[in-house]
């Protein structure tokens, strides 16, 4: 099991779908012609109906996982929770999967299976919402103590995945097949997903002939956003240090200023982005940690920064991979110093969703939803590491839900809202969390259709 800290969080993502607002073909048409109509309209009136009765329940999970967040492959309490929901319903219920990941299977049935995942993890960070269930937990993190917060949604992911584990109980007659309700740790660290599969998952839990996720984001609640296609970014963390000499601050002369090199690599290598690569091809590098030095009067004796790089395309991966090499090499050499220590830490693939279940999915979106279905015209910057799964032959459609009433759209006047990894980033629970449940349930539901 991967330890939580240093490499494990180093590779961390932001799945924030404000950004998003060729996998192999899955033959859907064989399928579905051989079974009865999927009544769209009735199933949605149904799952309604279901969601009704479950409101209060499903609201009081939703506020009390979100008020106990845990770290990465910490999310003890969280899957024994999720694990006790589904317990409950009556499925057949595995816990620590690739460390502290649950697989619950809902067995109706001959019929194809199906894969939804949610995520347990929550972020090393502070929440500022004022809510009245806010977090006030605390963790250890990379060797210090840190807040926690479920800023990144995976709360509302997983009260909707148990949402539509209970509707799909009471829909059984609409559908028969074989779903794997998955809750996967540690997916900020990009790497919790590999470890359910490193555990064996395909060989213990079979195969899925199709998966689904979904991921909440600062559009309009009520709405469900789709794209066929790529997705999402690749995801590296890059770790630089520079090494100088240490001294004081009035003798600079005496010293080599690691600072100063951390300082010059910070601006220098936006250049691989803005005069390297092609600049209709997706490229981001961000630094987002500088440490150096104690006091303002002392020259350290090394400066360490971390940050991330995005990219859609391999050749432009490793273009920016280069070129940060090569940067950060030159500002060592620039001040005499000793080659610079890089290290690159591979993130998470970018997903691809299936062409072919795309389409069948979004044909259900659009008949249940209307016009707050919507296609998402360009892939986001984020990174996922639900792209293993999909890697390792699961075709898939990895949708996102909208959090915002009109009420707050309207009364930000215009500023931007928070977003993902946001402190202040608080989804409406309502439409929300209906909207997710209605969602995946049809989803599902569309693909283990009941022979005539």
């Amino acid at each position: 099991m991967p330890a939580t800290g240093g490499a494990a969080h180093r590779a961390n993502k932001t799945m924030t779908f404000a950004l998003l607002l060729p996998a192999a073909a899955v033959l859907l048409g064989a399928t579905v012609a051989s079974a009865a109509p999927f009544d769209v309209p009735a199933a949605r009136d149904s799952v309604t109906a279901a969601f009704e009765k479950d409101r209060s329940r499903l609201e009081a999970l939703y506020m009390d996982l979100h008020a106990h967040p845990e770290l990465g492959f910490q999310e003890t309490r969280t899957a024994a929770r999720l694990a006790k929901e589904m317990k409950a319903l009556g499925l057949d219920v595995t816990e620590g999967v690739g460390g502290t990941g649950v697989v619950a299977v809902l067995r109706n049935g001959a019929g194809p299976t199906v894969l939804v995942r949610t995520e347990l993890d929550a972020l090393p960070m502070k929440e500022e919402t004022g809510l009245p269930y806010a977090s006030k937990v605390t963790a250890q993190w990379e060797g210090r103590e840190t807040f926690v917060a479920h800023s990144c949604g995976h709360d509302m992911h997983m009260a909707a995945w148990v949402g539509a584990a209970r509707a799909l109980v009471a829909q059984k007659a609409r559908w028969r097949g074989t779903v794997l309700f998955v809750a996967q740790p540690s997916e900020e660290t990009v790497s919790g997903a590999r470890a359910m599969i490193a555990d064996r998952f395909f060989e213990r839990f079979g195969k899925p002939d199709y998966g689904f996720a979904l991921h909440v984001g600062p559009g309009l609640a009520g709405g469900v956003y789709y794209k066929p296609g790529v997705l999402s970014s690749n995801s590296d963390a890059l770790e630089l240090t520079f090494t100088g000499r240490g001294g004081h601050g009035s003798m600079p002369h005496a010293t080599i200023d690691p600072v100063l090199m951390a300082s010059r690599f910070v601006v220098d290598v936006q250049s691989i982005v803005s005069r390297e690569k092609d600049p209709a091809a997706f490229g981001v590098v961000t630094i987002g940690a500088i440490q150096a030095g104690s006091a303002g009067n002392i020259i350290p004796e090394t400066a360490q920064l971390k940050g991330t790089i995005r990219t859609y395309d391999a050749g432009v991966r490793q273009k920016i991979l280069d070129g940060v090499t090569r940067v950060a090499k030159a500002q060592a050499d620039m001040s005499a110093a000793p080659p610079p220590k890089l290290e690159f830490i591979p993130g998470g693939k970018a997903v691809v969703n299936d062409a072919a279940l795309t389409a069948t999915t979004a044909d259900v979106f659009k008949q249940a939803f209307g016009s707050m279905a919507v296609e998402i015209p360009q892939p986001g910057s984020a990174s996922e590491d639900y792209s293993e799964f999909i890697l390792a032959g699961v075709p898939s459609v990895y949708f996102a839900i909208g959090s915002y009433t009109p009420e707050t759209m309207k009364a930000a006047a215009g500023k931007p809202l928070p977003v993902n990894h946001s402190p202040m980033f608080a989804p409406a629970i309502q439409p929300t969390l209906q909207t997710g449940v209605t969602a995946m349930a049809l989803a599902v539901m569309n693909v283990l259709p009941v022979e005539p």
